[in-house]
């Protein structure tokens, strides 16, 4: 026999054992979980070369004991070699189609080059992802139709039939079944995140605005419906980011956020379709002077690094499938797996630096920075003068017809920038005027160039002409 080459260091799919035992069980049901791999049964942690002594029935003793002590059975592969004239057996498990796999009622994963006991919470998701389901789309305990708010069913109705005149929904109930958001009267996880008609413990989130690490001007606790807590997260945060005014000298002065809201949305968005409600802790968003945290209980899935994220080269897996496809109708969201690459381009289109994506323990967290050159600050308000070509720029933008903006329009505008979807009626209602008064401005706003819209009355949105 020949002398085999074999690696030199253990990895996500290789693994160095002494000895037989019991670790090499819990090993091989690691590799199950994962993507599959080999232990090499003779080789030291450091790689060096130690030998086993092998009986007739030593190989078909360990088979069978690694068969007897998993569930469901897995039987490794095994085979002998000869390594500096030392013999080294190794026995290769692959990747079970049916997940997870067990020892003695124990789940691991691979993780890196060593084994992680799984949370219950990562056993129920790597299962419900094995059959193609979700956690959201399985009954919620102890609550029924009677615990969510047709109101809020409604107007998500208005919304899908709005942007997509073909799906005729006749009613609530029928919306209900055919998203199998209902079984009888008990109703999905999604179904209770979205439409619940009172505030509950599962989907918290916990705002907080610093002026320091350990300084805390403002705190708010969200326990709404998912789809109200993203204008409610995006209210706080507008509230507690700078605007800048810039002086121009001119008849226009020009406004500037601190960041840009289109990405901060994106963000927002991302963390509560994402986010895993099965777990004990509250999402996360901290706003201190110079970067805003957003921390998501639920972390990556194994199958997508942070290389891979930033890179755009994996495949989007939603953890909420249900939420995630009833978003993407509503259009809050554009494609599955695209919003961190959106998030990337408009942050540094905005000029600002690419925000931070890690993996954390029991969650996954964004931090986006601001911009680091130093302006006076007047209250929440920044001033900063501009250069004189700058000046000049400006000067012929005015000469072609540029205007003063009402406060209620510009309220409009910062409301499309939030949702570009946003209807006639709902600015009605947040901004304080009657419909008549806010299609009156929507008229002058198309005239003066500020605003436009992309697509029909029905489906369509408003964009707003940044440039203007």
């Amino acid at each position: 026999m020949e002398s085999a080459i074999i690696p030199t260091t253990e990895s996500i799919t290789t693994e160095f054992k002494t000895s037989f035992n019991e670790d090499v069980i819990e090993t091989l049901v690691a590799f199950s979980n994962a993507k599959g791999g080999t232990i090499y049964v003779g080789v030291s942690d450091k790689g060096e070369v130690k030998g086993v002594q092998l009986g007739t029935e030593t190989i078909p003793n360990w088979i069978n004991e690694v068969k007897n002590k998993t569930t469901p059975q897995i039987i490794p592969d095994a085979e002998i070699l000869l390594v500096d004239n030392k013999t080294v057996v190794t026995l290769y498990a692959m990747e079970y189609p049916i997940k997870p796999v067990s020892v003695r009622g124990r789940y691991y994963k691979r993780s890196g080059n060593s084994n992680h006991l799984l949370s219950a919470s990562e056993v129920s998701n790597m299962h419900l992802q094995t059959v193609n389901s979700s956690w959201d789309y399985y009954l919620r305990s102890g609550k029924s139709i009677a615990d969510i708010s047709k109101e809020k069913i409604q107007k998500v109705i208005e919304i899908i039939t709005r942007r997509n005149p073909s799906k005729q929904i006749k009613s609530v109930d029928e919306f209900l079944l055919k998203n199998e958001l209902v079984k009888g009267e008990g109703i999905t996880n999604a179904c209770f995140l979205m439409f619940c008609k009172d505030e509950n413990l599962f989907t918290t989130i916990q705002m907080g605005h610093f002026a320091s690490e350990t300084v805390i001007k403002d705190d708010v606790t969200t326990s709404n419906d998912i789809l109200s807590q993203v204008d409610e997260v995006m209210s706080f945060v507008i509230k507690h980011i700078n605007k800048e005014i810039i002086i121009t000298g001119k008849v226009e002065n020009t406004e500037h956020w601190q960041y840009p809201i289109e990405g901060i949305r994106e963000i927002v968005l991302n963390m509560i379709i994402h986010r895993d409600y099965t777990s004990s802790f509250d999402s996360q968003i901290k706003i201190f002077p110079d970067h805003i945290l957003f921390y998501n209980p639920g972390s990556l899935p194994d199958s997508i690094t942070i290389e891979q994220l930033l890179a755009n080269t994996y495949v989007s897996t939603p953890r909420n499938r249900q939420v995630a496809k009833l978003v993407k109708e509503m259009g809050m969201i554009e494609k599955y797996g695209t919003g961190i690459k959106r998030v990337r381009k408009i942050f540094i289109d905005y000029g600002l630096q690419e925000p931070k994506f890690e993996n954390i323990p029991g969650g996954f967290a964004v931090t986006v920075f601001a911009e680091t050159e130093k302006v006076s600050i007047i209250g929440d308000i920044v001033y900063k003068d501009l250069e004189k070509d700058l000046e000049k720029d400006l000067e012929k933008d005015l000469e072609k017809g540029l205007v003063k903006l009402s406060i209620n329009q510009q309220k409009i505008i910062d409301q499309i920038n939030i949702n570009k979807y946003i209807s006639q009626s709902e600015l009605s209602i947040i901004i304080g005027i009657n419909e008549k008064n806010i299609r009156n401005n929507f008229k002058k706003l198309k005239n003066f160039g500020v605003i436009k819209r992309i697509g029909p009355d029905k489906g369509g949105y408003w964009e707003v002409i940044e440039k203007s």
